[in-house]
């Protein structure tokens, strides 16, 4: 089983009053298609491909506030939770309990425009993800296909996680990566080499 991995990102998340007396919605983003991240590690960047997220949308995913699972926003289980995706990405749309802490701790930061990121927690499905080297030696990775959604959520820091079983799988899969990386820059220099050895 692959490892669980999050990704946050600076998308539009916000709250939006519903009508009178009725609790606010959050809607946002959890991902976006096509679109490249930050680096990763500081090793390579990542895009998500449309459809990646086809196979995932029935999963019973939960919204949380900074992935926190003692503050749960919502559930697609209970109906707390949509989710669907349009021409940008996962989009998710969050009605959230009616409590005190929800609403000082979420609501209001949201408003006021203090907590702008989402994010979410996933794993990707085998052979779901293509790596490769572009010319100016920049490993891109691209998620085709997701196995399981875990959550959705605003983050106060978008940021990729420091600690975690994610950050370990992710490390390994970077150092087997820079070691073919490594190889494939040896052979070339060594079969330019070559080239200018046969025609010295």
């Amino acid at each position: 089983m692959s490892e669980v991995e999050k990704r946050a990102l600076l998308c539009e998340v916000r709250a939006e009053e519903n009508e009178e007396g009725q609790p606010a919605r959050i809607i946002g983003h959890g991902a976006v298609f096509n679109k490249r991240s930050d680096m990763i590690l500081g090793m390579f960047k990542e895009e998500i491909a449309p459809g990646a997220f086809d196979d995932v949308l029935g999963d019973d995913v939960r919204a949380l506030f900074n992935h926190d699972p003692n503050f749960v926003l919502g559930r697609t289980r209970s109906g707390t939770l949509e989710l669907s995706v349009d021409a940008e990405g996962l989009r998710y749309e969050i009605n959230p309990p009616d409590t005190q802490s929800v609403r000082d701790l979420v609501l209001a930061p949201l408003t006021r425009g203090d907590i702008t990121g989402s994010s979410f927690a996933f794993r990707v499905a085998p052979d779901g993800d293509e790596w490769r080297e572009e010319e100016d030696g920049l490993i891109v990775r691209t998620i085709q296909r997701f196995s399981r959604l875990l959550d959705v959520s605003p983050v106060t820091y978008p940021a990729y996680p420091d600690a975690g079983a994610a950050k370990r799988s992710l490390e390994a899969r970077c150092a087997e990566i820079q070691d073919l990386a490594q190889r494939a820059v040896n052979q070339r220099r060594a079969r330019e080499r070559f080239l200018e050895l046969i025609h010295a």
